[in-house]
């Protein structure tokens, strides 16, 4: 891969403008053989404001599309099996067709237990232990949608994974190791970094692919990257910052995702998506 003087920035925007507006038309079919829209149903716990901002993006986005969306608000105090009971009410309601747990939850909750909740039909966000082996071993499912929607970028900008050396920097079950696995199923030779990894930025270094989820404002510095490297900077802070410095990173790399525009909207349009796929499905 050549370097370049400046970096393709990769737009996430227009690309889930794209899915929006398909999405958008399957679901006034959808309307016209069922009868009402497919629905994505949201619970949020707690208070949290960029948990709460998120939803509210993820709601008036499903009214773009032509998509319902239910909202089940619980408080910060609730336990684990609050929020399960709430859940598995979702999941028995044939009237959803998609079942969105925000994250992070509470502490005090076990988030593991909740996601499990979710049946696999409706699991639109690919959080369920199901859906991850599905997708890690290549069978139909539900994809984890951030990592969903970093491969449909890829795709957009003829990205090939194939017999690239791919690193990824985080190991999150809902980020990190769903991308991993889902580069690994490209034919990438993949190698997962996290907070015990030693001499991160010499690992780095040796990726032609560098994907940063890592949650740690500006860790990715451009002298630890490969010249030519394509950047997907997974990370969202206030002020418009990612885990890549950006800056430091448009010269050297050959594309990288700009924060905020970049992985957040390819998120909520892979949501979308594969929700009415869920309502399809169920007909």
């Amino acid at each position: 891969m050549a370097k370049s003087s400046a970096a393709i920035v990769m737009d996430g925007t227009v690309l889930a403008e794209k899915i929006l507006e398909a999405t958008a038309r399957r679901a006034i079919d959808f309307y016209s053989q069922t009868g009402r829209s497919p629905c994505l149903a949201a619970v949020l716990v707690g208070e949290d404001p960029a948990s709460m901002t998120y939803v509210k993006m993820k709601r008036a986005r499903c009214q773009v599309a032509g998509l319902d969306s239910r909202l089940i608000h619980l408080p910060a105090f609730s336990t684990t099996a609050q929020v399960v009971s709430a859940v598995r009410r979702l999941s028995d309601d044939s009237t959803v067709d998609g079942i969105l747990l925000q994250h992070p939850v509470p502490s005090q909750i076990d988030e593991r237990r909740a996601f499990e909740a979710i049946v696999p039909d409706k699991d639109v966000d690919g959080v369920t232990t199901s859906s991850f082996a599905a997708m890690s071993l290549g069978l139909p499912g539900f994809v984890s949608c951030t990592p969903a929607g970093i491969l449909r970028l890829l795709d957009e900008y003829d990205v090939d994974p194939s017999g690239k050396r791919a690193v990824v920097i985080g190991r999150s079950p809902i980020l990190g190791r769903p991308v991993g696995m889902l580069l690994l199923g490209r034919d990438a030779t993949v190698t997962f970094c996290h907070s015990k990894s030693q001499d991160l930025s010499t690992i780095v270094r040796t990726g032609e692919i560098v994907v940063a989820a890592v949650g740690n404002p500006n860790l990715v510095r451009g002298s630890w990257l490969r010249p030519g490297a394509v950047v997907i900077d997974a990370g969202y802070y206030q002020g418009g910052v990612g885990d890549v410095n950006f800056e430091e990173a448009l010269p050297v790399a050959s594309f990288i995702t700009p924060v905020p525009g970049g992985v957040g909207p390819m998120t909520i349009a892979v949501l979308l998506e594969q929700t009415v796929t869920a309502a399809e499905q169920r007909l």
